[in-house]
């Protein structure tokens, strides 16, 4: 069987790989944050511009709001958001950080910092990776 496909040369298995590699880099670092990594995702939204739909969120992040509305209801639980209804349309619902949500992302700032230095690459290699991973996303995106 020398044409059945091999594990080590699925660009979908090192995508995995290298996935959970980089959450478990990152997981101790979220642990002293008390955050998991998809609330961490929100939270990077939520830090580069509040407030946020929780409808743009969920595009924003890939996630549906059956996955999004959980992790929003954790987050607010844990202090660090609040959900509010829009005044001008009281089904739309914006995401606002909390004073606890602002302050964390101080303390978040060097988790980039630590995959960096975890990964051994230069800061050249990890935009051309982030760069072709973001090809290879948009193009995946556009095939179905």
């Amino acid at each position: 069987m020398t044409d059945a496909p091999r594990l080590n040369r699925q660009v979908c298995f090192a995508l995995y790989s290298a996935s959970r590699a980089a959450t478990a880099v990152y997981r101790p670092v979220l642990d002293e944050l008390g955050l998991t990594y998809p609330q961490y995702l929100v939270m990077l939204v939520l830090w580069e511009n509040e407030p946020r739909g929780v409808k743009e969120l969920g595009e924003e992040l890939g996630l549906d709001s059956g996955t999004l509305s959980p992790l929003l209801k954790r987050l607010e639980s844990l202090g660090l958001v609040e959900r509010r209804r829009s005044g001008e349309d009281e089904r739309r619902v914006a995401i606002h950080l909390t004073a606890a949500g602002r302050e964390l992302s101080g303390k978040a700032g060097a988790i980039p910092k630590r995959l960096a230095e975890a990964a051994g690459l230069t800061p050249e290699e990890l935009d051309q990776l982030h760069n072709t991973l973001g090809r290879l996303t948009a193009a995946l995106h556009n095939s179905h």
